[in-house]
């Protein structure tokens, strides 16, 4: 029996629909850039169809180039429409109010952030009640060398990928204290991932410490952080530590609601 033109039209763009969303979806899982072999191969399909997709979801910015261009990775547009899913209505008012309980806990202000590129992008952030803050807007970006979201998500990323992206990074300095060395920057992150956490000591503001913790999916991959920030004369190294058990818990409740 013959298919109508139009059923069989719409059955290609099923399938290529279908095709575009199974290999988003495995490169986004496997959080590293990939070769078109490497997606043939993981998708099961010809070469010469993930080529054909690629080239697709290039021209949408739903995939980029990375450094290397024989490899892909997820583009600015996917970036966008998971911030977006992150932030829909239930789910982000939900943690919101995890962020919220977390300021009231340790008394200073807190952020829920994740890797945007080789930025830090704010998901979401609660204020407290003082004085004398910093005021950085959900959706602002900030650096991964100098903050402690940024070198949280270095340290808890593949090695190659890590490597790679410290190999683009520029280092300017933003205070005394910014690390502007890779060396020292992969020393760093070392630290970072036995500790567990990551601070910020006056590196991307001079006066303003911070400390994050990393919130992980079902599968143990960090996918965006919980972090606290205050000024020095009021967030001592001391009281940085002390609100580590918090940030923890909290980042135990985002994880659910990723």
């Amino acid at each position: 029996m013959n298919v109508p033109f139009e059923e069989a039209a719409v059955e290609r763009s099923s399938s290529s629909a279908e095709r575009s969303l199974r290999l988003l979806g495995l490169l986004a899982a496997q959080g590293r850039p990939m070769s078109l072999a490497e997606l043939a191969q993981g998708l099961n399909l010809p070469k010469a169809t993930v080529h054909r997709l690629c080239s697709q979801l290039l021209d949408t910015g739903h995939l980029a180039r990375d450094v290397d261009e024989r490899n892909f990775i997820v583009g600015p547009m996917l970036r966008r429409l998971a911030m977006d899913a992150l932030n829909n209505g239930v789910v982000r008012g939900l943690r919101h109010a995890v962020l919220a309980a977390l300021v009231r806990e340790v008394g200073e202000t807190c952020n829920f952030t994740t890797l945007d590129g080789a930025r830090v992008l704010y998901l979401d952030r609660v204020e407290a009640q003082w004085p004398l803050r910093l005021t950085l807007d959900v959706g602002s970006h900030v650096p991964l060398h100098c903050t402690a979201s940024g070198k949280l998500f270095l340290a808890m990323m593949p090695a190659a990928q890590r490597r790679t992206l410290i190999d683009q990074l520029d280092f300017p300095r933003m205070t005394a204290n910014t690390l502007t060395d890779a060396d020292a920057l992969r020393a760093e992150c070392a630290r970072i991932a036995d500790l567990g956490h990551s601070r910020d000591r006056e590196e991307f503001i001079a006066g303003l410490v911070a400390v994050a913790v990393p919130v992980r999916d079902a599968q143990g991959v960090t996918r965006a952080a919980l972090a606290v920030h205050g000024p020095t004369a009021r967030l001592s190294p001391e009281a940085a530590t002390a609100a580590l058990p918090a940030l923890h818990a909290a980042a135990g409740r985002m994880a659910a609601l990723l």
